[in-house]
């Protein structure tokens, strides 16, 4: 779920190596948009602590535009923006749910399962390759197999918010993050660099 389409995963191959000489790993990577002008949206962290700085994201989204500039596998113009994953971030990866095991999720699969597609439940870790969630209404853990997965994110609650906000006090940001009382909006909360380029070719 790292990359969707076949030119996301392209991309990744490229991107992988740059965030990883960074100390960081890509939690998703999607282009997106038409033909004039398209978006290419890169999430990325910190390998030790699942965390990133607006300066790390400056450092990755120079290291990448250098290796896309050589590469050139994005015709015309295109932003490209680096950020955090978010309070309420996707999980892409099967370690995401061990890391956040105990909070509430949305999961969607790309085929029926038990008669359904879209799941909503406590994560509970992992067991193998399937995804383990508590989910609302039934006494057992469901188990998911991890391939199956089509979306997954997490839930905005009041101990994601809880947790967002431990994050922010340990890098020394301030608590108020300037939003209206009673309206958070997790992609505030992001760290990001954005920066026009265009293809000379």
């Amino acid at each position: 779920m790292r990359a969707k389409t076949a030119e996301d995963r392209a991309l990744l191959e490229l991107i992988d190596p740059v965030a990883e000489s960074l100390g960081l790993a890509v939690v998703r990577v999607r282009l997106m948009g038409g033909t004039l002008r398209r978006r290419l949206q890169i999430m990325a962290e910190r390998q030790v602590d699942h965390d990133i700085s607006v300066e790390e994201c400056a450092r990755l989204s120079r290291a990448v535009s250098e290796v896309l500039d050589a590469a050139d596998p994005i015709s015309g113009e295109y932003l490209l923006e680096v950020s955090s994953p978010g309070i309420d971030r996707p999980l892409t990866r099967l370690i995401d749910f061990d890391l956040f095991e105990g909070y509430e999720a949305r999961l969607e699969t790309d085929r029926m399962v038990e008669g359904r597609k879209r799941f909503k439940g406590i994560l509970a870790g992992t067991e193998g390759e399937d995804v383990a969630i508590d989910l609302e209404g039934e006494d057992e853990t469901a188990l998911i197999p991890f391939a199956w997965l089509a979306d997954a994110k997490l839930v905005l609650t009041d101990e994601l918010l809880k947790r967002g906000a431990a994050l922010r006090a340990a890098r020394g940001e301030p608590e108020d993050d300037g939003l209206p009382e009673g309206a958070p909006d997790a992609d505030s909360t992001q760290d990001s660099i954005q920066d026009s380029t265009k293809d000379d070719a």
